[in-house]
């Protein structure tokens, strides 16, 4: 048996707990530095790339000219790229792994290009469960305010991580069982040419406006595909999202200086940091995954994505919810369904709430989330 199997990891203590519970409710001083402070060009460009849109209204200039907004405005889930704690840099519980699992968002106002984030967060709760991922876990939650450069609030949100025992994950925990006894997929070119199709097909509304009336309560949204998934699509979002501690060279020694407990020594024996679960997938298998596996906001971005392709340039996403059920392993694909739920009239703005969920290639439930879409009224 190899070092990397043998080792034991921290747990979650009752004091650990009790320090966390100190912080509820009181505002989060400095953390480490947001991938992006300004919505640029190309900042905006490589997180819409990072997640597979290709919307021009957030990537082309020329196009998003001839929009109501006059140029580029930032795609809603640009705004993780602009805080570390709604992104899943957490505190407290030092070794305990920390995994993205969920959020509620709400958006007040465009974010423009060149528009300038800044952000105000709290420890909102903790909850306790019990799961079969990892037996004992804890529910951290946080939310985050944003705010632009002249103070007006552009969204906020609630965000959570799953603190768990990685021990306990990878020893006892049953829900990928059978998931790490499967020989791994390899799909035939027909299956893949199959899946990209609807990559040819996606439909992105764009200038089309899509008006309330026209809408029926129980219509299908076009299915989105994403994935397959590779390690190599993983860093892409990573590049346009930032990586909460991907760090190089003395920098990395900083970071792991300032937190010991982010160092895991890799198969050389030298200080790592968990993050690494996305791309390495003996240190995923370790910490109870199924394999390098997607980021948590990655997905939410997914969903986003699907919920603004459908409301087009006119449309506005007000809210967005998700909650993450399994992960999203190398080699497979996802598929994003949604319907509308209903559609409704709210201080004068027209809204459709659409339910969606994400099933992988194996009819596995991967995600659940929901969305509300303020559309132009043709009165």
């Amino acid at each position: 048996m190899s070092t990397q199997t043998e080792r034991t990891f921290p747990k979650i203590t009752e004091s650990g707990l009790d320090e966390l519970r100190e912080r509820i409710g009181k505002p989060i001083g400095a953390t480490a530095e947001p991938w992006c402070h300004e919505a640029t060009r190309d900042n905006i460009r490589h997180y819409a790339h990072g997640i597979g849109d290709d919307n021009p209204l957030w990537c082309d200039p020329d196009y998003a000219a001839k929009t109501k907004y006059g140029g580029i405005v930032a795609l809603p889930s640009f705004l993780f790229s602009t805080s570390r704690i709604v992104s899943g840099y957490v505190g407290g519980l030092p070794g305990v792994h920390a995994m993205w699992s969920g959020s509620d968002w709400t958006w007040h106002k465009p974010v423009l290009r060149n528009d300038e984030i800044t952000t105000e967060a709290y420890l909102k709760d903790l909850v306790e469960h019990q799961t079969k991922f990892a037996g004992r876990a804890v529910q951290q939650i946080y939310h985050v305010d944003f705010f632009n450069q002249s103070g007006d609030k552009v969204a906020e949100a609630d965000s959570w991580c799953f603190r768990t025992e990685r021990d306990h994950a990878r020893e006892q925990g049953t829900k990928y069982k059978e998931v790490r006894a499967r020989e791994p997929r390899r799909y035939t070119p027909e299956e893949i040419g199959e899946a990209f199709k609807l990559y040819r097909d996606e439909p992105v509304r764009g200038a089309t406006a899509r008006y309330w009336e026209d809408v029926k309560e129980g219509e299908a949204l076009p299915v989105m595909m994403k994935g397959p998934m590779t390690v190599t699509g993983f860093i892409a979002y990573a590049q346009g999202w930032g990586g909460l501690y991907i760090r190089a060279n003395k920098l990395a020694w900083k970071l792991i200086d300032a937190h010991p407990g982010v160092g895991i020594t890799n198969r050389f024996g030298i200080p790592d940091v968990p993050e690494r679960v996305h791309w390495e997938e003996d240190f995923a298998l370790e910490v109870g995954a199924p394999g390098a596996y997607d980021y948590g906001p990655e997905r939410t971005s997914w969903l986003t994505h699907h919920l603004t392709n459908w409301a087009g340039d006119d449309g506005f996403l007000s809210k967005a919810s998700c909650k993450i059920r399994r992960h999203n392993p190398e080699g497979d694909m996802l598929f994003i369904k949604g319907h509308v739920k209903r559609k409704f009239v709210e201080g004068g703005r027209h809204l459709v709430e659409i339910a969606q969920e994400a099933r992988n290639q194996d009819d596995e439930l991967s995600v659940v989330g929901s969305g509300i879409v303020e559309l132009p009224t043709r009165s």
